[in-house]
């Protein structure tokens, strides 16, 4: 077998059947979709209609609220932090506030703020000024020698 004798395998691939041809194509004049109507016309908008029936996103019960105003923080955990001082991108010495986390990219913005989860272990003894925390993580800083400063508004 050399290069230029290689195939798919018959019937792998079909020429894509042109429409609107005209008549000896077989898919010419109305290009398969029948006369008049809505859908026979481009632009087609008919999603969610189900002909009188009511429609699945109708029959599905509704639940919850999501409030317009809630707060987004941006997310981080405790291994995260301990991962970048390991890897030399955080300086344990210097307070870790929200600014020097943007900075050392371990959050890529701050949102309405930065919240600290417990996920992880924590080594390093730390600083940490923040939006919010979560009990565990303000327990688990605390039990590695170092505090969780939070803004009184938060507390």
């Amino acid at each position: 077998m050399k290069l230029h004798e290689i195939r798919d395998n018959e019937g792998a691939n079909r020429t894509k059947k042109r429409v609107a041809r005209g008549p000896g194509s077989g898919k010419g004049k109305t290009a398969g979709r029948g006369i008049k109507g809505q859908k026979s016309r481009s632009g087609v908008a008919l999603n969610g209609y189900e002909g009188g029936q009511m429609p699945l996103y109708r029959r599905l019960p509704k639940r919850g609220f999501t409030a317009p105003n809630a707060k987004k923080f941006a997310v981080i955990n405790l291994g995260q932090i301990q991962a970048f001082i390991d890897s030399g991108k955080l300086d344990a010495k210097s307070d870790v506030t929200e600014d020097a986390l943007i900075e050392a990219g371990v959050v890529r913005r701050k949102l309405d703020g930065v919240r600290l989860l417990a996920k992880g272990e924590l080594k390093a003894k730390l600083n940490i000024t923040v939006t919010g925390a979560s009990k565990s993580a303000v327990e688990a800083v605390e039990k590695a020698g170092g505090k969780v400063v939070l803004p009184a508004a938060a507390e």
